[in-house]
């Protein structure tokens, strides 16, 4: 039974294997070498842009980074918190959102639709334009300006989906009517940026079997107790993938000060652009790294149970 069991586990990481397969060939051929140029860029400053010629300085850029540059380390902290605050509201409207359209009611294909449009329009040109038009970062600006930058890009343009009318705003006071706006603002940004792992959830939830249940209602379990013991133990492996996917969708997204920061840098300081990068990269990647040794003990596998 037990070399059935590791049989049956390593058959299961030769699929996985093979479906990484293609990435793994693409990156050995298109990736890996502007990684290790970029990375021996971070370590270097440019002599000659012709023939690309670089010079050897150490740590010097990631010095600059952490001691001289009084813009990073504001723009780094906003990002974190930014992501930190936003990941799990964004996946708890997301699973709420994804319960609902997976039970059966009226125009559910409609409502579907319109939580996956976002995929559609969520990048590039369209996606700035929603978030009320981009403009060019320039190097003057300070850390703070670049966060109220992107702050008003979050709440800017695409916030406007929903707001409350002019007559009733005015009667809340104009305290109270900022902060109703900040939070509809919010909100609505947040559930733009659920349209992916609302996806992913339904797709989590269609997969658990139906008989489970039939049986638990059988049993007489409420729609709560089903929801804490069938539903939500089966779909944690879809809610590790969207929090990571969440994770770096933030980090990398278009209105992230440091994003543009960065894109700006890359015009003019090539050293110093690819050292930030590096730093941010690896931030990013020992945040996804602790988030999967937590989260690892609480996710249940069918035919093993709880890792």
């Amino acid at each position: 039974m037990r070399n059935k069991r590791l049989a049956m586990k390593q058959k299961k990481a030769l699929q996985g294997y093979i479906f990484i397969l293609p990435w793994l060939i693409g990156f050995s051929f298109y990736g890996l070498y502007p990684f290790a140029t970029s990375l021996k860029l971070s370590l270097s400053e440019i002599v000659k842009l012709t023939g690309f010629e670089m010079e050897f300085i150490g740590w010097g850029n990631y010095t600059r980074a952490f001691i001289w540059d009084v813009n990073f380390i504001p723009m780094f902290i906003s990002a974190a918190k930014e992501t930190f605050i936003n990941t799990p509201i964004i996946i708890v409207i997301s699973l709420f959102f994804s319960i609902l359209l997976n039970r059966d009611i009226k125009g559910r294909g409609l409502f579907r639709a319109v939580f996956f449009l976002p995929v559609l329009l969520g990048t590039g040109y369209i996606m700035q334009e929603l978030l009320g038009g981009g403009t060019t970062l320039q190097m003057t600006q300070t850390a703070q300006e670049l966060a109220n930058e992107a702050t008003t890009a979050y709440t800017g343009g695409l916030a406007r989906g929903i707001t409350v009318p002019r007559e009733i705003l005015m009667y809340l006071g104009p305290k109270f009517a900022d902060i109703v706006t900040m939070y509809l603002q919010r909100f609505t940004f947040l559930l733009w940026k659920s349209s992916v792992q609302i996806v992913l959830f339904l797709a989590g939830l269609q997969g658990i079997p139906a008989s489970l249940y039939e049986a638990a209602r059988c049993d007489g379990a409420t729609e709560w107790e089903m929801f804490w013991k069938i539903s939500l133990p089966m779909v944690s492996p879809v809610i590790l993938l969207n929090v990571v996917y969440t994770i770096i969708d933030s980090f990398v997204d278009i209105s992230n000060p440091i994003v543009r920061y960065l894109g700006n840098l890359g015009m003019t300081d090539f050293g110093y652009a690819a050292a930030i990068g590096w730093i941010y990269f690896s931030f990013i990647l020992i945040v996804i790294l602790l988030v999967f040794a937590i989260m690892k003990r609480f996710i249940y596998n069918a035919g093993q149970g709880r890792n």
